[in-house]
């Protein structure tokens, strides 16, 4: 049977528009993982602890690269025991103002702060960990200049929490940490979106986006490894707290952080919360059993 002029090069054409679709979606993703900062009025427009009835100094500090930091100084003079919050990818230190604000009226100095590319910051293209961990020991430095001997405790959220693994690993002057809703790995966490989005395994694209990333920004998210840092936190104490409906960054990522760490260790898994939804599931509980955490474990070291 003749074969007809043209579909010889049927499989070819095929073949090219397939790798032409897998590189626009990598790209796309490239572009969620690390995207622009761009700046709006809206950007002022957030609660800050004034509407709280908490007192507060806008202060600033500077990243290892020389990047403009802004952040919220919630005082308790009274005390050297220090909160430091630590927002999402796409979030603000104003979302964070619910657990600081409890944290500050159970006794505690409390330092809320934007990453780079985000709220008052300076703008930079933001990235999935790479250098916000950079900047999160940047705020601990900030900490310790202003007190030298505060007892620091960390509370981070997805991959605040993530970057709070990461930097309390490398950071000794962290006492006590809590990881709400953390990533394994971050390529493990951007595969996990992908397929929930695209409905089939895509894990090559992934690592074409990683590839573009690099390219684009200079770094590797599937080079942050929560996962292979947690262990060497101990005998510091970590609180690993999750969703167990948590569609973004599934159950099975604390489960395995829980593995890999070592005591002094607890984990809560929240039924019904989704991701970093634990707080709004029920936020008394929740607070109360953050501050028991940073009180067992900071106040006793008190100077």
């Amino acid at each position: 049977m003749a074969v007809k002029p043209g579909w010889s090069l049927l499989p070819m054409a095929l073949a090219g528009a397939f790798s032409l679709l897998g590189g626009i979606t990598a790209y796309y993703v490239s572009l969620r993982v690390s995207p622009s900062p761009r700046r709006t009025y809206l950007d002022s427009y957030t609660f800050t602890p004034w509407e709280l009835e908490v007192p507060y100094e806008t202060v600033e500090f500077r990243s290892s690269d020389g990047l403009r930091l802004v952040g919220w100084w919630l005082p308790r003079p009274e005390t050297n025991a220090v909160i430091v919050g630590s927002h999402g990818h796409a979030g603000r230190k104003d979302e964070l103002l619910g657990i600081g604000s409890y944290c500050w009226r159970a006794g505690y100095n409390v330092l809320l702060f934007d990453y780079r590319g985000r709220g008052e910051s300076d703008p930079w293209p933001q990235t999935l960990v790479s250098r916000e961990v950079d900047d999160l020991l940047a705020a601990l430095q900030y900490v310790r200049q202003r007190m030298p001997e505060a007892a620091i405790g960390v509370i981070g959220y997805s991959m605040g929490a993530a970057v709070g693994i990461l930097a309390t690993a490398r950071d000794q002057s962290v006492r006590a940490l809590v990881a709400d809703s953390s990533f394994t790995t971050g390529d493990e966490v951007v595969a996990d979106a992908v397929e929930k989005v695209l409905r089939v395994p895509l894990r090559p694209l992934v690592h074409l986006a990683d590839i573009i990333v690099a390219w684009r920004h200079g770094y590797r998210f599937s080079q942050a490894r929560p996962i292979d840092a947690i262990g060497q936190i101990a005998p510091r104490p970590v609180f690993l707290i999750h969703g167990v409906d948590d569609s973004l960054v599934p159950v099975c990522h604390v489960r395995q952080l829980y593995a890999a760490a070592r005591e002094p260790r607890l984990v809560w898994e929240i039924p019904g919360a989704e991701h970093c939804g634990g707080y709004f599931v029920d936020r008394v509980g929740y607070c109360r059993r953050v501050v028991e955490f940073f009180d067992q474990y900071l106040r006793s070291v008190e100077a």
